[in-house]
Parts: structure tokens; sequence; C-alpha cells
């Protein structure tokens, strides 16, 4: 009962014998070596031939029927069986399978001369031969690759059985010989044989019942097999450095082969994908397959956007995780967002300068059909619901000032000196709520995105671009529809008086802030209103200064890319100081109008998103031995305090120096000035507000979470061409650069004047705010978009005083 194998005779083969006649292909083996205790291993004597020969069991020539033969061997095995079990039932005390286990499992102990097997890490197993002992209980050994180390008793898997003086140096001779036996089919019988009475097994026993012995090659064949099985045979018990097997349920062995069929033709479809990537990652830039040839193809799209989740950390699910895992090892990559990244990018389905963040934000470029038609039919009826109440402006001089790629115009100026000689100024708004009303699809779509989107690569607006550019936004010599605020200004620059109203408008000049200055230098007596406007501009500012405000105009980069997807696409680098000349003077009559958008609303007590600063707890005079300009600018800004909004009264704005403010100026651009149009326009009209305060509120906080994505999205990808353009900087260029402020001992935050960016660096010592001398710095940038980082030089730096 407690034996191991069967009792084998010249009628009862092992199943080697006669496993290729029914269940396989017959194969020929070249005999195998006989492993004693005493006998070495060049002189070892051969074994029984593992091919089939009819003869050498008894059953006539090669003719005979192989079925035959099986059901003979079938017939004596089940003789076999029945006998025992009558022979069992015969005796007294029969053992428990606990008893029947320990008997199967000896103890083994290690000892010098043994051939074992190991395991050397959780993916590999090596054979060695034990040395001596290393301490108390870990062993030396010399692996089959002549290595020698200390390895644990547990780190023991299986000891070669029959084997007490064994040669390291036959190691490799002893593996090739095993791998000669090994073939994972022959379990199949054993397990057909063996789970009929559910009979459990060791590696010796299981080498006797599919080679015909228990020698020390076929027993580590057998745990070879066993041990690599993951659909026949299961563990049961271990005991020293021996385990124990039994069959595994026919039901679990047929859910195991269909599972092994569903891996092996994922591993396949694995293996062709990864051929994808290798050949697309060959080709040259330009060749490569374009993004759309990875969707066509359900199985590559399917790993494809695997990769691209995992590329953004964006995974929604376990498999798109373990996917893009797989793809990353089969690569030879780490599994890692970037590793993702880059492969993405090698292979072209990312551009080399890719904005992931436009992926990880999840902003909208596209729109929906839906969304495309109903602007459609906005431009095609184009009905105003103000036409019979606008006021023709037409006669006046339109000034749109705004940068040179400017898309989406939406506010110009115009101004005339009175006869008493005061000045009346026109700020005209674009009026997009003459077309699109509360709660349309329009709007809904407009309050989602919350902001258009300008990005030195592209622009993403607010609206569809066809209706934002042909149907709300100014134009050059055509007629348009607008708000108009009018104003008139007292001599020391206070409004004496407003109005608002529907208006028609000509704008007359499209001008960039480059041709506004030139234009206001050379001071042509043609161009009077031009220099009204400026004139206002410094009244206002001197006003607000005098109620407090705080100048905070900086100088700011700006940068457009040409063909982004290139390699190398052309960048241009605007750097713009809001103190010159003409954009002070948009911004003084941008402030103006919320000015008195705030006291429009106050007076009629109208709901609209007033906006406010409180006044930081530090005086501005505090930073007033510091120069005029970035460097007391920079002082100013570390002191403000966050913004505030209300939605039933003005609440002061510190910063600005007024009692209240609302932004009204960009409703192509941001939704919380639209609302602000929403609101103004239906009191003009007489109609009751269609948004009272606290749904103004609901509506402001959904839309700033927008807004503060898109404000990231810009800062990111804006800083990112900023290092991208000084990447291509000669080291040698020299750059001048201002000292905003000392951090600490020699470290100080400056300002590089050519290029608007802010770095930190090691200057001499001596210098002060303002200025820096001829020297060289050294700065680390972070690059916003994968996480790598790259450092430049600015090598030279000329002494700057502001």
């Amino acid at each position: 009962m407690s034996g191991g194998g069967l009792l084998r005779t010249a009628c009862h083969p092992p199943l080697s014998g006669f496993r290729s006649l029914r269940f396989f292909h017959h194969r020929r083996r070249r005999p195998s070596a006989l492993w004693g205790r005493h006998r070495d291993f060049g002189r070892a004597s051969s074994l029984p031939s593992l091919g089939f020969r009819l003869d050498r069991y008894g059953f006539g020539e090669r003719s005979c029927y192989a079925h035959s033969l099986v059901e003979s061997v079938m017939e004596e095995l089940a003789v076999i069986r029945a006998t025992r079990r009558i022979r069992a039932t015969a005796k007294v005390g029969l053992p428990s399978s606990k008893e029947l286990f320990d008997a199967k499992l000896e103890k083994k102990t290690l000892q010098k001369g043994l051939l074992l097997e190991f395991r050397k890490d959780s993916q590999k197993k090596l054979l060695a031969v034990v040395q001596k002992p290393d301490g108390k209980k870990n062993w030396m050994v010399c692996d089959q690759n002549g290595v020698i180390c200390s390895i644990k008793p547990q780190q023991v898997t299986y000891v070669v059985p029959g084997i007490e003086d064994f040669d390291d140096t036959n190691i490799s001779e002893f593996v090739q010989k095993a791998q000669g036996l090994l073939d994972p089919s022959i379990l199949e019988c054993a397990w057909m044989e063996l789970s009929e009475n559910k009979r459990t097994v060791t590696a010796e026993e299981l080498a006797e019942i599919i080679y015909g012995s228990k020698e020390s090659l076929e027993s580590y064949c057998s745990h070879l097999l066993l041990s690599r099985d993951d659909i026949y045979f299961n563990v049961v018990d271990n005991k020293g450095y021996c385990s124990l097997y039994e069959p595994r349920p026919s039901v679990q062995v047929e859910e195991l082969l269909k599972t092994k069929l569903v891996k092996e033709s994922s591993e396949k479809e694995l293996e062709e994908f990864v051929h994808l990537l290798l050949s697309a990652k060959a080709m040259p830039p330009r060749s490569k397959p374009s993004k759309s040839s990875w969707m066509l193809e359900d199985k590559v799209k399917k790993k494809i956007e695997s990769l691209e989740a995992y590329a953004l950390d964006a995974c929604r699910n376990d498999e798109q995780r373990k996917t893009a895992g797989s793809i990353l090892k089969a690569m030879g990559l780490m599994k890692t967002s970037s590793a993702a990244v880059n492969l993405l990018i090698d292979i072209g389905y990312f551009p080399v300068h890719v904005n992931l963040d436009l992926f990880k934000f999840n902003i909208h470029t596209e729109y929906s059909e839906e969304v495309l038609s109903a602007a459609e039919n906005l431009l095609a009826v184009s009905n105003d619901l103000d036409e019979g109440n606008r006021k023709d402006l037409t006669f006046l001089k339109v000034y749109a000032i705004d940068v040179d790629d400017a898309d989406e115009l939406d506010d110009a100026l115009s101004a005339t000196r009175l006869p008493d000689g005061r000045i009346k100024l026109w700020i005209h708004v674009a009026d997009p709520t003459c077309l699109v009303a509360p709660h349309s699809i329009l709007d809904r779509e407009a309050m989602r995105r919350g902001t258009s989107i300008f990005l030195p690569t592209a622009t993403y607006p607010m609206f569809p671009e066809k209706l934002a550019m042909e149907g709300m936004s100014l134009q050059q010599g055509k007629l348009c529809r607008a708000v108009s605020v009018s104003v008139t200004l007292s001599q020391d620059g206070s409004i004496a008086d407003f109005a608002i109203e529907n208006s028609i408008i000509r704008p007359t000049y499209m001008l960039t802030y480059e041709n506004a200055s030139e234009l206001l230098h050379l001071n042509l007596e043609e161009e009077a209103e031009l220099r009204i406007l400026s004139e206002a501009a410094l009244l206002r500012f001197q006003w607000r200064c005098d109620q407090g405000a705080i100048d905070t105009a900086t100088i700011d980069p700006r940068i457009k890319v040409a063909n982004p997807d290139d390699p190398e696409p052309s960048i241009t680098l605007y750097v713009e100081n809001q103190s010159n000349p003409a954009m002070r003077l948009v911004s003084e009559m941008m402030i103006l109008c919320g000015e008195v958008i705030a006291t429009f609303g106050s007076c009629n007590n109208i709901s609209l998103p007033y906006r406010g600063q409180p006044q930081s707890n530090i005086s501005a005079s505090a930073f007033s031995h510091l120069p005029e300009g970035p460097a007391r600018s920079a002082a100013y800004l570390k002191i403000m305090r966050a913004a505030e909004m209300n939605f039933r009264k003005p609440i002061r704005h510190g910063v600005l120096g007024l009692p209240g403010y609302v932004q009204f100026t960009s409703p192509i651009r941001r939704y919380i000035d639209l609302l602000a149009h929403y609101q103004i326009k239906a009191f003009i009209r007489g109609e009751s507000l269609p948004f009272s305060a606290g749904e103004l509120e609901g509506m402001a906080c959904l839309v700033n979470m927008h807004v503060r994505v898109a404000k990231r999205l810009q800062s990111n990808s804006l800083r990112y061409w900023l290092l991208e353009y000084l990447r291509r900087q000669e080291r040698e260029r020299k750059f001048s650069a201002m000292i905003l402020r000392l951090i600490k001992d020699r470290t100080a935050a400056l300002l590089l004047m050519e290029v608007g960016v802010q770095a930190i660096a090691i200057v001499s010592v001596g210098k002060t705010v303002s200025q820096v001398k001829l020297e060289t710095v050294s700065f680390t940038a972070i690059y916003p978009l994968t996480y790598w980082y790259r450092r430049f030089d600015v090598l030279v730096l000329t002494n700057q005083h502001h």
C-alpha cells in the first residue's frame, strides 16, 4: 500500500514504452545513463531504450495493432489494482492518509557530494553539488555555471536521489541529458492512469511510471516535469526536499487547458504587437505609421490604448495596466510612465514634443457634431435679439489692439475730447449673447470649457472656431454688433458719467501692441484719437495709484510654435513688457470698463460675478526702496492675497484700487465674462435676470475649476517651450539678467531680460537687487510634461539697471 510505483515485469512496460503508439508520434531517444552510488559519471551503463520495441516486452512484431496493445496493458493494470484492493481490505488496521504521505516522503539531509536543485532567485533554479557546510545551517555549493556560493536550506527545492559523490564538472552534461528526456506531453498519460483512483506520487514514483526507472536522471526529469507542470498535477505535501503530487480532477484540467490556450494566444498576439513596435521604431521619423493607423485593428488598438493610458497614469482598470506592463517588459523597458511615453514617441504615435497635459487634464480639443451643427444654424439664421435697440457708432474711429496672432478679437477702443476739455471714452465689447442664449447647447459647451486655451502650439476656443471668428469676433472694416461702454472722465481721472448700450461699430484699425506703440511714438496728427486714449490711460493709472492701487507690471514671455509635430519645430519668442505704452493703454481701458460694470450693477441691484482682492497686511510703501519695474512688481506679487468673488454686491479690489470690479471685456474667451453679459443685457432689455446670485455662484465655482486647469496647462506648455528655446541656444550666448530678490547668501532669483523667464542662481558677493555683473550662472529647470529634467547654463550675465 505504501509502495510508490506499479509492479512492472516483462508484461508491464513503462508508459514511455507505449505512449508513442496511442498518444504521441513515435520518437526514438538515445540511451540514458545509469546513475549509481558507486559508479562514475563517465562509465555509466546504458538504460533500456526509451523508444518502443514490441519484441522487448513479448508482444510480438510491429504489425500488431497499438490499440489492442494498450487494451491489454490497461486490462492487466486493472487486474493488479483489483488484487491490491482485495489484499488491502484483508489487512487489519489500515494506515491513515497522513501515514501514507509520511511513508512516501522521506526526510533527506544535506551532505557533501549531493546533487541538488536550489532557487537562485524568484525566477531561476540551478543545479549544484554540495561542497561543505557554511556555518551552522548554510552550505557552500558549486552550481552548473561553476559559481561557488552559500545557500540556505530553504533554497533547496530538490535533492537528486541515488548520488552521493557527484563531480561538479559533470553537471552540464547531466543537464543536457535531462533536457533530451523532457517531454511534457507524457504527463497526460500518467495523469490518465493515476487520476482513476486519485493516487498520489513522488517524482521517483512517476519516473518509474513514465520512464520505467527510478534512477537519478529519470527521477530528476520527473521532478522537472512535475515542478513545471501547472495542468495535470498539484503538490499536496512537502517534507524535507521531497514533494508529493496528486492528479487534478478532469474538470479542473479542462479549465486549465482552456486557460493555457487563451494564454498562448495572448502571448502570440503580444509577440506580433512587439514586432510591430520594433518595426515602427526602426523607421525614419517621416515614414513612421500615423496615429490613426494604430486604430484600424481592434487587437492593436486595445494594446496601444493601454500603453497610452499607462503613459498618462490614467489606466481605467488592472487589465490595461497589466497589458501595458507586459508590452514594456517584452520591449526590454522599465515599467514606468516615462518609458511608455518614450516608446510612443519612438514609434511615431506621439510627436517628439507631445503635450501630455492635454491628455492628463482631459482637455476637449474637438467639438461634437451636435455643437457644430448648432453653431452652423446660428450663423445661417443670425438673428439679433437687440437689432431694434442698437446705437449706431460707426462714425467713431475704432482701434482694436491685440497680439499679432490673436484669433478672437472681443474688444476695441474709441476716444474723443469734449468741448470742456474732458475725455470721453468708448470700450466696445463683442456681443456673443445676441446669438447664444442661456442654457442653450452652445452655452452649456462654453460653460464646460470655461475659457479659451492659448498654447504656443495651438488655440482651443471656448466657442466653435467658425462661430467665434465670423459671428462674434470684431472684424476690421465690417459692421459688428457690440456692447459699448461709454465713460466721461473727470479732470483727476475718476468717472464723471457712463452709459452701457447695444451698438453697431465698424473697427477702423487692427493693431498689434508693437504697431500701436510705434504710432504713439510717431505722434501723428491724424491719429489724435490714439493719443487721447494714451492720455486717458495715464490719467486713470495715476488716479488708481492715488486710491491705493499697486503696479504689478512685469515682463512676460510669449511663444509661438510653427509645425509643432516636427522633431525640430520653428519657435518664435516674444518678450512683452506690460509697462509698454500700448499695453498700459489697453490694460487701463479694460480695468475702467470693469469698474463701470460693477458700478452699474451696484446701482441697479444686479447679481454679477463681482471680483475683489483684499489689501495685503504689508504696506506697498515697504518696497518703495526698490527701483520701479520688475523687481518691485515681483516683491508686490509675493505679498498679494488671493482674489475673492461676491455675486450680490461689489467688493473692493485692493490691487486695482477700485471699489468694485467685474470682468466684462472677453465674453468670447471667458465664460465668467459671458455670465456678466447675460445679466447686463437682460437688464437693458427690461427682462428678468437669467441667473440668481446663488446660481451664478454655483456656475462660477464649476467654471473656475476649468480655468485653473487651463492656466496650469498654459503655464506648463509655455515653460516647456521656453526650455526648448534655451536648449537650442549656443552655449556661448550672453543673456542680460536682473536680480529680482536675494534669497539666501549668494542665491538670488533672476529675470533673464531677453527671454522673460525667471531662474534661481548663484551670484557674486556684493550684488544688490536689480543688478548683476558678468559671470557664469547655472540653473536647473524641470521639464513639466514628462518629468525629465534638463540643465542649462546662462553663461554670461551683463550688468543691468532698471
